[in-house]
């Protein structure tokens, strides 16, 4: 089976300096990589609040599968990456408003530090668009 490969952009410079895709839809399926909470110019959203940064970091995925055919609505994996797990019910009480009707399946993790020592969080998805 042969899928048509589709790039999806937010016009972020690091795209090509780095060599990544904001996301990227082949056939039915959609994965949208690590999403840092930054506006449409690369500046952190909500330095030093999780909560904005989660919601900031979900209207950027929102915006990357609406690019794709797709929604939040079709959203099958998220993943919620941390700088500090102590934090993350946060991140989840804005991550529930997305999804709780969704449910979909999660991963919350914590790492040392993201590339921007101003994100608290990153988040990740997956989703599959049926016919």
């Amino acid at each position: 089976m042969d899928f048509d490969r589709e790039l999806i952009s937010n016009g972020n410079p690091m795209e090509g300096i780095v060599g990544f895709s904001r996301a990227v839809r082949v056939g039915p399926f959609i994965f949208v990589g690590g999403t840092a909470p930054v506006d449409a110019d690369g500046r952190t959203v909500g330095v030093g609040d999780v909560a904005a940064q989660t919601r900031q970091c979900i209207e950027v995925i929102k915006s990357a599968l609406e690019q794709a055919g797709s929604g939040l609505h079709h959203v099958v994996r998220t993943r919620v990456i941390l700088t500090d797990i102590d934090i993350w019910k946060a991140a989840i009480d804005v991550r529930k408003e997305y999804f709780r009707d969704i449910r979909p399946v999660d991963t919350i993790m914590a790492i040392d530090r993201f590339v921007n020592p101003e994100w608290l969080v990153e988040f990740e998805v997956d989703a599959v668009i049926s016919n």
